[in-house]
């Protein structure tokens, strides 16, 4: 196989494993240059797109790699044609925007673009943005610990009730059979009291 034919598959190797493509639609509607304006201030404000930037360099590594251990003796021709091509692919990167753009112009009014934009460009926004992530893991956290509180609890409760009321059961159906019970006659002994309540198994250990 000739190195162009490897670079060829490769490269839809690993287009079909790293890629998803981002499929444009006609916009219903056309959408207002001021709407867009709006759409890319927000985009920016909430660096939806930010994550995207390494894509590009991340996949010209990999297929340098790939091509150099299948032509370690190509190695400088390959790493230079892939760092010139990735380099000239790059302006394809205002097409992610404009299509990300679109997408949130066809959700969002411009009015409410312009209200995201304005508090995620707000220093509590920013924080939001940079601090959110530590606070979603520390509220999962406390969630988890409420959780295994709440299943501990209810274990502890739903085993002292059902225990209350098996008592009870016990309790009135002794007194119903003393009733019946005849009168021990003078010189018998009387009948050994009947055991105690049982004890609600599988409950006495709460989860912990």
């Amino acid at each position: 196989m000739t190195l162009a034919h490897r670079v060829r598959r490769t490269a839809v190797l690993l287009a079909a494993s790293a890629f998803v493509a981002v499929a444009s639609q006609a916009v219903a509607q056309e959408i207002s240059e001021a709407h867009l304006k709006a759409a890319r201030a927000t985009l920016n404000a909430v660096k939806a797109t930010e994550s995207y930037d390494l894509l590009l360099p991340a996949a010209a590594q990999m297929l340098k790699q790939e091509l150099i251990q299948q032509n370690p003796d190509l190695t400088d021709l390959i790493t230079s044609t892939v760092d010139e091509k990735a380099l000239a692919l790059a302006s394809r990167r205002a097409d992610l925007e404009r299509e990300a753009a679109l997408v949130y112009a066809r959700t969002y009014s411009e009015a409410e673009l312009t209200a995201i934009a304005t508090f995620y460009a707000s220093e509590a926004g920013k924080k939001l943005l940079s601090q959110g992530p530590i606070v979603a893991r520390e509220v999962t956290r406390a969630a988890d610990i409420w959780q295994r509180g709440i299943q501990r609890d209810l274990a502890t409760e739903v085993g002292k009730q059902i225990e209350q009321v098996v008592a009870a059961q016990v309790k009135a159906d002794k007194a119903i059979s003393d009733a019946a019970a005849p009168a021990p006659q003078d010189g018998e002994a009387a009948a050994a009291p009947e055991g105690e309540a049982p004890v609600l198994q599988g409950l006495d250990n709460p989860i912990q």
